[in-house]
């Protein structure tokens, strides 16, 4: 492929090194795609004749579906997908297929081929979010009086619901498809007609090409063109703070599955067993989203550092930018699709979250709230109030709502039995009526809200 330059092929180990066929070829299609748009554009600016740009098409459209039958010979000789795509073609159509690079090189083709391929990933990762989003709303809706404990540095804090709990991860989802919906857009620029680095002599129309391929315009500066991977980390930068939240909710699980917690229950489908404990129900699927969001954030970080000492424009450590970038978004599309699975397939346990829900003084906060609101006590004294009522029911191994009122009195007499009204975790949640609070009705209203904004985004 190197032309008159080159007397000789390069050494095995070269190419070992230097081939991407492997992973690259996952981007056959927008590979083609790129080259229809191409073509197409050097016919219309007479720059290639019309036939030879329909010998060309139907070339092009020929490996595709060889491709997509699997009757495709990749080699490794020949590099990259777009080598072994053009040297196919070159076999289909004889010479004249030599004529597609003109006004190119594989630097803006690779750029181009990229970007529609990580455009095309973030659209399927969008609705696999969105998917998920909807799973946990429909749980939520479901479970939106279902108390349980609301924790900070993992201690019993205040009662919340566990519907309450899902739209969380709700909120978090949105951000992260906002987040991808950000990187689509700062990428949907194109590269191609930039050539090598410098543009090219050839009257092109790069707007027409741009169009084509569905881009808003095509890129403004050509050493910008084939630098820049910035939607990449930026993509992946998308796609590590969503495997971070993906990482948390699968802690939660598999905590909530300990006979300690014992809040939900997951069938087989999501489970498996020990080889030599017979009782054992393991939350691989949890745990496994737990490990592989490490993967997604080592790809964030190897490119990060591959990027970081280039000079413009290409230099051939680019390569690296697709391996770990492929497997970091499959890895996240395999762990929204599980966690999607879990939420749907699992099965709260409302008695035993609401037998914990007011541990540890849980309704302490809607104590000293009721000093304040009745008793007109300013809230640091009320904290106080509260403290010395906590001390007394945790030296007595009991809860505050088994305090009778006398002992309430002794600490503060103004307290009347109205006390014990605000002390259930029930009374509790419903209280939290603020906006974004966990009262029930809350819940069933955001829930609402969630579930008909994303029925309307699905069609």
């Amino acid at each position: 492929m190197w032309g008159g330059r080159y007397a000789s092929g390069p050494a095995e180990i070269m190419e070992e090194i230097n081939a991407s066929i492997d992973f690259d070829k996952r981007m056959a299609r927008q590979d083609i795609q790129g080259s229809l748009a191409h073509a197409a554009m050097l016919a219309e600016t007479g720059i290639l004749s019309r036939e030879d740009v329909a010998a060309i098409s139907g070339g092009l459209k020929t490996v595709f579906e060889e491709i997509e039958a699997g009757s495709f010979t990749f080699s490794r000789a020949l590099e990259d997908i777009h080598m072994n795509i053009e040297s196919r073609l070159k076999d289909l159509i004889g010479p004249v297929a030599g004529r597609l690079h003109t006004g190119r090189s594989r630097n803006d083709q690779v750029a181009t081929d990229n970007r529609l391929w990580v455009r095309d990933t973030i659209d399927t990762l969008d609705a696999q979010i969105r998917d998920l989003q909807m799973a946990l709303a429909e749980k939520a809706h479901g479970f939106a009086g279902a108390v349980m404990p609301g924790f900070t540095h993992l201690q019993s804090a205040q009662p919340v619901t566990f519907g309450h709990h899902l739209l969380a991860y709700v909120e978090m989802l949105g951000r992260d498809r906002g987040r991808l919906a950000d990187a689509r857009k700062r990428l949907n620029e194109c590269p191609l007609g930039a050539a090598a680095l410098a543009g090219t002599s050839f009257p092109i129309d790069r707007e027409m090409t741009a169009k084509a391929l569905g881009f808003d315009r095509p890129t403004a500066n050509s050493l910008d063109s084939v630098a820049d991977r910035d939607f990449a980390l930026e993509t992946l930068s998308a796609a590590s703070i969503c495997a971070v939240h993906l990482s948390r909710f699968s802690e939660e699980i598999v905590l909530w599955m300990t006979p300690q917690f014992a809040f939900i229950r997951l069938s087989d489908k999501f489970t498996t067993g020990s080889s030599i404990m017979p009782q054992k129900k393991n939350p691989d699927a949890a745990e496994l989203i737990r490990g592989k969001s490490g993967r997604i954030f080592g790809a964030l970080q190897a490119l990060l550092v591959v990027m970081k000492g280039l000079p413009l424009t290409y230099s051939k450590d680019m390569q690296e930018d697709k391996e770990g970038m492929f497997d970091a978004l499959q890895s996240l599309s395999l762990c929204l699709a599980a966690m999607t699975g879990m939420v749907h397939d699992m099965e709260p346990d409302t008695r035993a979250m609401k037998r914990w829900a007011g541990a540890g003084f849980s309704t302490a906060t809607d104590l000293a709230d009721w000093l304040v609101r009745v008793l007109d006590m300013p809230f640091r004294d009320a904290h106080h109030v509260t403290g010395r009522l906590v001390a007394m029911a945790e030296a007595q191994k009991t809860g505050l709502e088994k305090l009778s009122l006398a002992q309430m009195q002794s600490v503060e007499p103004r307290i009347t039995d109205e006390i014990f009204k605000v002390l259930g975790v029930e009374r509790s949640v419903k209280s939290r009526v603020s906006y974004g609070g966990t009262a029930p009705a809350n819940v069933k209203r955001q829930a609402r809200r969630w579930l008909t904004r994303l029925e309307k985004e699905a069609g």
